[in-house]
């Protein structure tokens, strides 16, 4: 029990301990810290062939929807004030999905269309044959029922199959060497996400205290896939989430690395693509205890976009 117990409180720790390095915030200023733009991802080049686009047409293609929609763009400017952050952090998550991982329709219409066609069938998050309620019952996910918080659990959950499951045969079943997300909340086709935002239904589950906390709004059951799925495809609904996210990548630069990164939309954008902000900023502050001089967070060839084209997409918000 000492040691399911001190694995529980490890893992509360590192998420929401305050462990910046630095004792003065570091704020990072606009702009990117790389002179030329960081490789692109062949994964990324794959799927916009496979398209017969190009990365310009999608940029070019997101950037007419957002232009045209205006009403749009009012709800992501009620929502990042509600989440208190810049808008430019919502626009430059949307673009940067919709040029490097998805092609954007032509009209924010389609999302709804597109969503009402999913939730006509039914959604059940499970593994050959195994529902995830089921699942996270099994003694080895015993530390996280001492935790309360919907990104904390949820964030056990997926360490947990990280270290006991993934790639390993247990209890006589083979599981497979995928992401926990993939493997037990994709159950149309592996790698999707969804959405004005692409999100998929993990980051959801993990992101609905902090949604329904600030707007209000029904928390999310791993028990309801069309709920989680409703909440990531309806555009009037995914808004918040998006923001959620990227509110919570700005919190844990703040408070675990030491870093305000809230003026800096490309490292937000990085984030937001990349996911695991927790870690990645604990794995910044330790460089900086270890380090001489300051080193300092980097954009990622997404997130350098996005700060290069700052001032175009800033236009969009303007009234």
């Amino acid at each position: 029990m000492s040691s399911i117990r001190s694995l529980a409180f490890g893992v509360l720790g590192l998420l929401l301990a305050t462990t910046a390095s630095a004792t003065t915030l570091i704020v990072v200023e606009p702009g990117n810290r790389n002179a030329e733009q960081p490789a692109i991802p062949g994964a990324s080049k794959n799927r916009t062939a496979a398209l017969k686009t190009t990365f310009e047409r999608k940029y070019n293609k997101v950037m007419g929807l957002l232009e045209r929609d205006r009403r749009l763009i009012s709800g992501i400017k009620r929502t990042a004030k509600k989440f208190d952050i810049d808008p430019i952090h919502m626009i430059g998550a949307i673009v940067g999905e919709h040029t490097y991982n998805v092609d954007a329709y032509d009209r924010a219409q389609t999302y709804y269309v597109k969503a009402i066609s999913y939730l006509k069938t039914s959604i059940d998050f499970e593994y050959d044959g195994e529902d995830i309620s089921d699942f996270i019952e099994r003694p080895q996910f015993e530390p996280c029922k001492e935790l309360t918080g919907s990104r904390e659990t949820w964030s056990c959950r997926e360490k947990v199959w990280e270290t006991k499951f993934r790639g390993k045969t247990v209890d006589g079943k083979r599981f497979p060497n995928d992401r926990f997300s993939a493997v037990f909340f994709q159950p149309f086709y592996a790698g999707q996400t969804f959405g004005l935002g692409q999100l998929n239904p993990l980051t959801a589950l993990m992101m609905t205290d902090r949604v329904s906390e600030v707007t209000g709004a029904q928390k999310l059951s791993h028990k309801d896939g069309k709920g989680v799925y409703k909440a990531i495809m309806d555009p009037d609904e995914t808004l918040p989430y998006i923001a959620a996210t990227l509110a919570t990548a700005i919190d844990d630069y703040r408070e675990i690395a030491g870093f305000d990164i809230s003026r800096n939309p490309g490292l937000t954008a990085t984030l937001y693509n990349t996911g695991g902000s927790a870690e990645r900023a604990r794995r910044l502050a330790r460089r900086n205890r270890q380090a001489s001089r300051t080193v300092w967070p980097e954009e990622n060839y997404y997130g350098w976009m996005i700060n290069e084209n700052e001032a175009e997409l800033r236009a969009l918000l303007e009234d």
